[in-house]
């Protein structure tokens, strides 16, 4: 980026953090005594809450496993899923009471980094170099450009460590590939992705699907979101079905009951866990693991049948080829709207299965060369969170990314082994993404703090590896850090890093059969 720099970077703090969402504000409650600086690019805090959530977008779990250890929601019981609405008043509350807005710079877009630290050269051969160092060495590492909405110039600020919590969704939409001639370009209608979508108001959103043929390519959330909003826009008879591309049908899940029994017993507590690979396991845990294998396949074919009874998969085509325990593995598991299969009954929602599909001028075509007409074809195809990274960060740490497994590779997941004086906050999933980053900020507070030092480079990247493998042996859909069959032990291992006691609960039975969630490391425990 071609900007000339007049003036010497600003130094106003030694820490600053890239983002104001969940991460975040997480990441600035736990690093307060620092003073840090937020650069937020919008003019508010939430995150893709605020910026990418539907008119209907709900959380897809209760609130009291979906919040921070030291502030529960008022209404922590309430058994409904909260809407978008309500979590960005509980993160805008949370935010006050712990007076972390005074750290946020709004509408302050971070376009480019600089590095101007020590960095020993890293061979990516398998020469990772000693320790990892402090990372507040006491002069500045990086430098960062900053693009604010009331100046057209580029303000510079230097910083000792930088935390990015930018997130992998939003900003950026992943767009499929077609062939030539066969893309957007050639239909007469309307595309557009869904994060054009969701930046709609519900009377522009509405006026945009009543009355009209709308394609929806995709089955994950925002896919199945967005098609009932479709089909409660064309209620009546001169309303028009929603046709959804299934490529790959998901696992869904109508609410967290299976058989009667609470969804948590089955992978969120010790004892559910125990039954799945973990990294770092014994020799004897190894085998006991393999032993239990029937057990394990047992619990995703009890699920399975539940879903099966409970839901019209095998009716419309969409009971998926793989086990339960892969989409929950590969954290794709989805709630489904209760209404979702009730407007498919009503012939307000149909499904078109296809591996290929590309556009014509009245519609799209498919590879069994069938043909659909269409007036809205609305690409849910995910976010390209990678490229929204690499945007702003130089090389070589850009092409270190992905080095390499294909994902970004995250010692705890926060610290990405060869990019020093640098954490990442929100990169790695499980059930409560909350939860998952604020047990990384308060640790990555600790290590601000010296309470503890990193390994070599050379461990974390072995532990990286160790972890790497299990989520792959565990999963064909091996596309993310999810470590929702092994969150328990990632946060025991956090813990002991920490010098915590890593088993949390008050009693035995509770330790084995009671699920793990953000109050069990509050600061009380």
């Amino acid at each position: 980026m071609a900007h000339h720099q007049e003036n010497p970077p600003l130094i106003i703090s030694k820490i600053a953090i890239i983002g104001a969402g969940v991460s975040g504000i997480a990441a600035a409650k736990q690093l307060s005594h620092h003073n840090p600086v937020v650069f937020e690019a919008s003019d508010s805090i939430g995150g893709v809450w605020k910026s990418c959530a539907y008119n209907s977008t709900k959380l897809q779990s209760a609130r009291k496993d979906y919040e921070f250890s030291d502030f529960p929601w008022p209404n922590r019981d309430d058994p409904s899923f909260p809407s978008h609405v309500e979590i960005l008043d509980y993160l805008e509350s949370y935010a006050k009471h712990f007076d972390v807005l005074k750290f946020v710079k709004f509408n302050s877009k971070v376009v480019e980094l600089r590095f101007v630290g020590q960095q020993e050269t890293v061979e990516l051969e398998g020469n990772y170099g000693g320790e990892y160092g402090s990372p507040l060495s006491g002069r500045p590492a990086w430098e960062i450009a900053v693009q604010t909405s009331d100046s057209e110039n580029l303000k510079w600020y230097a910083f000792e460590f930088v935390v990015v919590c930018i997130g992998k969704y939003g900003d950026i939409p992943k767009i499929p590939i077609f062939p030539h001639n066969k893309g957007p370009e050639m239909f007469q209608g309307k595309v557009l992705h869904s994060l054009d979508y969701c930046k709609l108001d519900k009377d522009a959103a509405s006026q945009l699907l009543k009355g009209k043929k709308v394609v929806v390519v995709g089955y994950k959330k925002s896919a199945i979101d967005l098609a009932v909003e479709c089909a409660e826009a064309n209620q009546g008879p001169e309303g028009q079905p929603c046709t959804m591309v299934v490529r790959t049908p998901r696992w869904t899940v109508p609410h967290y009951w299976v058989w009667g029994l609470p969804f948590f017993l089955f992978y969120s507590t010790r004892s559910s866990q125990f039954l799945h690979e973990r990294p770092n396991q014994t020799i004897l845990r190894t085998l006991l693991w393999y032993l239990l294998s029937p057990m394990r396949r047992g619990v995703s074919k009890f699920i399975e049948s539940y879903l099966l009874w409970k839901l019209p998969l095998q009716k419309y085509g969409l009971k998926p080829d793989h086990s339960f325990e892969e989409d929950y593995a590969s954290c794709q598991m989805a709630i489904v709207p209760e209404n979702f299969f009730t407007e498919a009954d009503k012939g307000n929602i149909v499904f078109k299965r296809a591996s290929k599909w590309w556009f014509w001028k009245e519609g799209i075509e498919f590879d069994d060369n069938t043909k659909m007409k269409a007036d809205v074809v609305i690409l849910a195809t995910g976010y390209d969170g990678m490229k929204k990274l690499k945007t702003i960060l130089p090389e070589p740490f850009r092409s270190l990314l992905e080095y390499p497994s294909g994902i970004i590779p995250l010692y705890r997941g926060t610290i990405h082994p060869l990019i020093t004086n640098m954490a990442f906050v929100g990169y790695i999933e499980s059930l409560a993404n909350l939860h998952t980053s604020e047990l990384r900020s308060i640790w990555l507070a600790r290590l601000a703090d010296e309470e503890f030092k990193l390994p070599s480079a050379e461990n974390m990247i072995e532990q990286i590896s160790r972890e790497t493998d299990v989520m792959r042996r565990t999963t064909r859909f091996y596309k993310r850090n999810c470590i929702s069959t092994f969150s328990i032990n990632h946060g025991d291992e956090i813990c002991e890093e920490m010098g915590w006691n890593s088993w949390r609960k008050k009693s035995w039975l509770s330790e084995a059969f009671s699920p793990y969630g953000s109050q069990d490391y509050g600061p009380e425990k």
